[in-house]
């Protein structure tokens, strides 16, 4: 069973929809004893990183997710969830975010000819090719969003180009984030969602 964290960010029937397409059974939830006995874990997101960092403190899900981390349950962050994984946020002022990958999540910088935020379809660049998720490699992604990881480079697993380059997947042992919709992304997303279902099963496969 797959813990969805419920904390009032976005839609996020596409994603348990995605999640039971590929084989992997999901419930919303924010109770901790849920959250802490399953076999993954994903933290959805859409909105501002401030106000997401507030709701995940009001709701006690901080320590909560600092305990799934520890025991190593897979967990994944979709679009705003994965940068609430980083050290600080600088959407309207500084945030402190939940510091589980080293960086800090920033605007994306103005270019002629580029909009921000950005929206629509971009194509994905491997940079570590023996990474489960390197089948994004070349595969166009659906992306909506205004800020961005700026973090080292050894955990970006790949990205795009816009007006910079964007890390669009980033991992570090069993913390894995997607800056893309991979719910939106049709068979790119599905395929990406398969290999996090790998590292599920390789998670439970340890813990049994």
């Amino acid at each position: 069973m797959i813990a969805v964290i419920d904390y009032d960010t976005g839609n996020v029937k596409n994603v348990m929809k995605a999640l039971t397409y590929v084989g992997l059974e999901s419930i919303l939830t924010d109770d901790a004893d849920e959250i802490l006995s399953a076999d993954g874990v994903i933290l959805p997101g859409v909105g501002s990183f401030g106000p997401a960092m507030d709701e995940l403190n009001k709701r006690d899900l901080v320590p909560v997710l600092q305990e799934v981390v520890q025991r190593k349950i897979p967990l994944l962050g979709i679009c705003l969830g994965m940068q609430l994984l980083f050290e600080t946020g600088y959407e309207f002022g500084q945030h402190q975010g939940l510091g589980f990958l080293p960086g800090k999540i920033v605007e994306i910088p103005a270019k002629e000819g580029l909009k921000v935020p950005e929206m629509g379809w971009n194509q994905n660049e491997v940079l570590q090719p023996a990474s489960r998720f390197a089948g994004v490699d070349g595969k166009f992604t659906y992306f909506v969003h205004s800020f961005y990881a700026d973090c080292p480079q050894e955990i970006v697993v790949a990205g795009v180009q816009y007006s910079t380059f964007i890390p669009s997947v980033v991992s570090q042992g069993s913390v894995v984030g997607m800056q893309f919709h991979p719910e939106k992304s049709t068979d790119a997303g599905l395929d990406l969602l398969k290999a996090y279902k790998g590292m599920v099963e390789e998670y439970v496969d340890t813990r049994n």
